[in-house]
């Protein structure tokens, strides 16, 4: 099975990841497919730096990421539904301008029948 899971680097008490995809026999820190970004849990705050396009292109080829990737995904902003509902808030002044075109259509309409 292939996993997204974190690649441990750095010195004693001084850890530093790498965000990979590996095969799950393979060791933690041994062979890996594709190397998808870094979390560096030091800083305050964390810095996560994950390719979010590969790692979904990933999960949607069945790669399963672990409970901390998942969460780490999570922060960096990686998820269909944040983005589908970044897309709607993106449409959605386009969608209200349609509306008041519409309802000043009507409004004309009302009065044009009205004055008949």
């Amino acid at each position: 099975m292939v996993k997204i899971r974190l690649k441990r680097m750095g010195a004693h008490k001084k850890p530093f990841y790498r965000v990979v995809v590996a095969d799950s026999r393979n060791a933690r820190n041994g062979k890996f497919i594709e190397e998808l970004g870094y979390y560096n849990p030091l800083t305050d705050p964390a810095d996560i730096k994950i390719d979010l396009e590969k790692a979904e292109k990933w999960i949607a080829q069945g790669a399963q990421p672990t409970d901390t990737v998942r969460e780490l995904l999570k922060k960096a902003g990686a998820s269909g539904k944040k983005a589908a509902k970044a897309a709607k808030k993106e449409e959605a002044p386009e969608v209200a301008e349609v509306v008041e075109v519409a309802e000043e259509v009507v409004e004309e309409a009302a009065e044009a029948v009205t004055e008949e």
